[in-house]
């Protein structure tokens, strides 16, 4: 395990980088989908065929009912206007009895829901790097805390500690593996962790690899004008849709599907994900992807 950054100026770059997975609680984006839980009813009746057999549809969890639990934390629930979880629950699909690698989990947002999804049987290995230990602080600890355990809610989160290449589960483990709001961060290398947090090339590897034969790898994060180079992700926080899919395929991924949910043309591409102007409500890309194999099948 690396060791500890000490670094103001580290903690300071990633912690506003995260803060767009946590503190998003004071405005909404304009772009599709359902605008609250309150909507979700209609939004629901507009989705389109998803192609699952009858089985696989029965297994599927109410997502509705799980972002409407009466015991879902409030500051979970002021976010989801403009992260759209039910939206992107649909786009994934997660069912019951899965186990989910979700890369970059930051305070827990999304854990809380998957944790819920896949529950009793499944599994949610919950990873960040090391070094994020100092400005999450206690919230990790605290959304585990055991006085919230006694109804079971989360006693199948596994929390795990790595860089994105180094994440310690065996080949094969997950249906699903997320990375919502954080592969720009392959190139974010500051001075005194010059290696970054994982090699780009060897993290997606390793990712197919923990991919189930016919898994999904989920890909959300913050859009960068096509054609800008990778060192954006360190700089703007924001990365090429394009630069992705070239290195999920160079890894043995290929695309399976796409969506527009989250995207907002109205973005500035030009400025970093926590200036006043863009933040909570940049364009952002949705990506799944699979085995190269299983889409052949």
């Amino acid at each position: 395990m690396k060791k500890l950054i000490a670094s103001g100026l580290l903690f300071g770059l990633l912690a506003a980088c995260t803060a767009e997975q946590g503190d998003q609680n004071t405005q909404a984006e304009s772009s599709g989908g359902a605008d609250s839980v309150t909507d979700v009813a209609e939004y629901v009746e507009t989705i389109a065929d998803d192609g699952l057999s009858p089985a696989a549809r029965a297994n599927r969890p109410d997502y509705a009912a799980i972002l409407a639990a009466e015991d879902r934390p409030e500051a979970d629930r002021a976010l989801d206007p403009m992260r759209k979880p039910l939206e992107v629950m649909e786009f994934i699909g997660l069912q019951r009895g899965w186990s989910v690698l979700e890369l970059e989990a930051g305070d827990g947002y999304y854990t809380e829901i998957f944790s819920r999804a896949v529950e009793p049987a499944g599994v949610v290995y919950m990873q960040n790097p090391v070094e994020f230990d100092s400005f999450l602080g206690d919230a990790v600890t605290n959304r585990l805390a055991d006085n919230r355990l006694a109804d079971n809610r989360l006693r199948n989160v596994r929390v795990l500690k790595s860089d994105f290449d180094e994440v310690p589960i065996n080949s094969e483990t997950a249906q699903i593996i997320t990375w919502i709001l954080g592969p720009h961060e392959l190139w974010f290398q500051p001075d005194n962790k010059p290696e970054g947090f994982g090699d780009p090339l060897e993290t997606f590897s390793r990712l197919k690899d923990m991919l189930t034969p016919n898994g999904q790898l989920i890909v959300l994060d913050h859009a960068a004008a096509p054609g800008t180079p990778e060192t954006s992700g360190g700089t703007t926080h924001r990365i090429d849709p394009a630069i992705i899919i070239d290195l999920a395929e160079q890894a043995g991924l290929g695309v399976y599907k796409q969506s527009d949910i989250l995207r907002n043309p109205e973005d500035d591409y030009e400025k970093p994900v926590f200036d006043p102007d863009v933040r909570r409500k940049t364009d952002r890309f949705l990506i799944s992807f699979k085995r190269k194999e299983a889409l052949e099948e």
